[in-house]
């Protein structure tokens, strides 16, 4: 496994602390901070997120660290996984509210809505689900039976499905993740998803995309 330590953005949503626990497990030195340097200084980045999508990216301006973030992602190209909130973020925009998003993915956030013969589903998305790879990357589960906790009343749209890793089903398909060069984001919460969970954050750990 990368010695490399994960600094774990801390913008006042969600609870990075449980995120750092579940890191620790997976055997992974880390950092929560809302530190400028410390964020440009990682060589591993974990963006959390629990709540509205115009509040994050409020707290993150409010912190000054929209510029910062940019500059380590687009421009050093430090490697960095969302998670949930903190996926939907990474996109244009959300349907959620009227702010627009850091705009790194060629997506957009929208609402979950089913067709009559998925009549039914609930939301928000609330448990667990099993999800399917798309494509070959560090997010692929190596167990068939790999499954996932998902909570969630939004979900990414994307221009190009070649960015999507991991797809669910929940009245239909449902992008469950995505990698593009060095970002990457999970819709689920792999640090409540036990053992599914360790294995990708220590794949997380391991992860040199190219050109990072």
């Amino acid at each position: 496994m990368s010695n490399s330590k994960v600094v774990v953005v801390n913008y006042g949503l969600g609870n990075p602390s449980s995120v750092r626990n579940m890191l620790r497990k997976a055997g992974c030195e880390s950092e929560v901070t809302s530190e400028p340097a410390a964020i440009l200084a990682a060589s591993r980045l974990l963006l959390p997120g629990v709540g509205a999508f115009d509040h994050g990216m409020q707290n993150l301006a409010d912190l000054g660290l929209i510029d910062v973030l940019n500059e380590a992602v687009l421009v050093r190209k430090t490697p960095i996984l969302g998670i949930c909130l903190g996926l939907q973020l990474m996109s244009r925009r959300s349907e959620e509210g009227v702010a627009p998003g850091l705009g790194w993915l060629g997506a957009d956030t929208v609402r979950f809505r089913f067709t009559q013969a998925a009549d039914g589903f609930r939301v928000p998305h609330m448990g667990w689900n099993t999800v399917v790879a798309t494509r070959q990357t560090f997010l692929r589960p190596p167990e068939a039976d790999a499954r996932f906790y998902f909570v969630h009343s939004y979900h990414l749209r994307f221009d190009d499905p070649g960015d999507v890793a991991l797809m669910a089903d929940y009245g239909g398909p449902v992008v469950a993740a995505a990698v593009r060069d060095n970002i990457a984001g999970t819709q689920f919460h792999p640090e409540k998803s036990h053992r599914f969970g360790l294995t990708l954050l220590r794949s997380f750990a391991d992860w040199f995309p190219s050109g990072a």
